[in-house]
């Protein structure tokens, strides 16, 4: 029997939750079979007791030997719903009420609903950005308290929605209206902040909330009023796990011991670029040994197996103070954002194929099914209440303005303003008067903002 070779196999599963996906692909144009397969080698424990290097944990060996794994077995992925919601044998449900699995659920839902809405808007030229949003998200905020500080990247919204983020304030946001209170009409779409919700506002250069979260669980440490009741966490994807600040805050979060839990979205490409052509070991759960961190993998298309390892890394980081990085494994149905055409670099049919074969949310309501805690009249229910909020919200949020012109020179500076923003709001003063009623431009522009600009007089 013919087998695939290990370094096209080695790329595959690099590749983390697509790896099935390639090696179809390949057997199938080659007509082999696979075999069992060993991601790398481990080193070897000496035979001959030489004692330990002085001042290191590390036994002495005479064999030179160089290796490329820590473990001689790809690292697994906790999962407790098959692909069609049954609970697999062996698997333990976590603690879950009707209540809880249904809102889990319907916040599942939610987040279709209003990207297909928001997709739409963007296309019309309404906003100019939009990123979607991936499943596993409600099952580690479901697992998460609510006084929690979270650092998002852009796809964390459903953390927000789980909190009570409302409807007004997502529109509010994407819109840049009078109701973004968190951003004020100054940053890109989704790019959401909520003290209020413990949600620390999202920036677009990729990845530097990683270290900013090792910070932040550290000072919660130091904190005696939240030490050992609040911890950090942050989300990010493989893409950003690519980039230095990841490393940085991995040895940050790691020496100073912060409770902070790094939780990877790897869905298997970044932007355009496969996880393959990412990196050549087994995913981002392998790093985590190298800096001393507990490590987990879950399937991040089981919102039940996210649910039971964030309670459980929650626990681990407040008992012990220390940090947790947690790979959830899924896979990007979507768009990068709208500003992509995924299928210029993977085929249509692939993701076709994953919508039909491993849906999360299909899974999820086929678990609440099977406890007799949904069925299709709830369906029909939710589904049109969900829509007729989401368009009416939006519809509303429409006709609002935006923030009074002269907020753009605010929250920068604490105190008496600098001279230079003195100048540059005088500056804008002056070309209002002059240009804002008699150009056309100038003057439908203005008509946009709360007050016309009068603020600035």
């Amino acid at each position: 029997m013919q087998t695939i070779p290990l370094k096209c196999v080695k790329r595959s599963i690099a590749s983390g939750c697509v790896w099935r996906a390639s090696i179809a692909r390949y057997t199938a144009s080659k007509g082999l079979k696979t075999s069992a397969i060993a991601l790398g080698t481990a080193p070897k424990h000496p035979t001959v007791d030489h004692g330990y290097l002085p001042n290191s944990p590390s036994p002495i060996t005479t064999n030179l030997e160089f290796f490329d794994a820590v473990s001689d077995k790809t690292i697994p992925a906790y999962r407790v719903l098959d692909g069609n919601g049954e609970v697999l044998d062996g698997a333990t449900v976590p603690e879950i009420d009707e209540a809880l699995a249904r809102k889990i659920y319907e916040t599942m839902c939610m987040l279709p609903t209003l990207d297909n809405v928001l997709y739409n808007v963007q296309r019309q030229g309404k906003i100019s950005f939009y990123h979607g949003e991936e499943a596993a998200i409600i099952g580690s905020a479901a697992g998460l308290e609510n006084t929690d500080e979270v650092l998002g990247q852009y796809r964390e919204m459903g953390v927000l929605l789980w909190r009570g983020f409302p409807l007004q304030s997502v529109m509010g946001q994407c819109l840049g209206n009078e109701e973004d209170s968190g951003t004020k009409g100054r940053q890109m779409p989704v790019h959401f902040g909520s003290p209020a919700h413990h949600f620390h506002t999202i920036s677009s250069p990729l990845a530097t909330q990683i270290p900013q979260a090792a910070g932040v669980g550290y000072a919660l440490k130091r904190d005696p009023a939240r030490r050992g009741k609040n911890c950090a966490v942050v989300y990010f994807g493989d893409g950003a796990a690519s980039e230095g600040d990841f490393h940085a805050g991995m040895l940050l979060g790691s020496v100073l011991e912060s409770p902070t839990i790094f939780f990877c979205r790897n869905n298997g490409f970044a932007i355009s670029t496969p996880a393959a052509e990412q990196y050549a070991g087994d995913g981002i759960a392998s790093r985590g040994a190298g800096y001393g961190v507990k490590t987990i993998r879950v399937d991040g298309n089981d919102a039940l197996a996210v649910l039971a390892v964030m309670r459980e890394a929650r626990k681990y980081a407040l008992a012990e103070s220390k940090p947790v990085l947690i790979e959830a494994t899924t896979y990007r149905v979507g768009h990068h954002s709208t500003s992509d055409d995924s299928f210029a670099y993977r085929p249509r049919s692939e993701v076709e194929n994953w919508k039909k074969t491993d849906n999360p949310i299909w899974r999820m309501r086929r678990f609440l099914e099977g406890r007799k805690w949904w069925d299709e009249a709830a369906e029909q229910e939710m589904k049109e209440r969900m829509k007729k909020a989401v368009m009416s919200e939006f519809r509303r949020a429409e006709g609002l303005k935006r923030h009074p012109l002269g907020e753009l020179f605010t929250d920068v500076y604490a105190g008496e303003v600098p001279w230079n923003l003195k100048e540059q709001r005088e500056e804008l003063a002056g070309l209002l008067k002059k240009y804002g009623d008699v150009w056309e431009p100038w003057r439908k522009e203005r008509e946009r903002f709360k007050g016309n600009g009068s603020d600035l007089q």
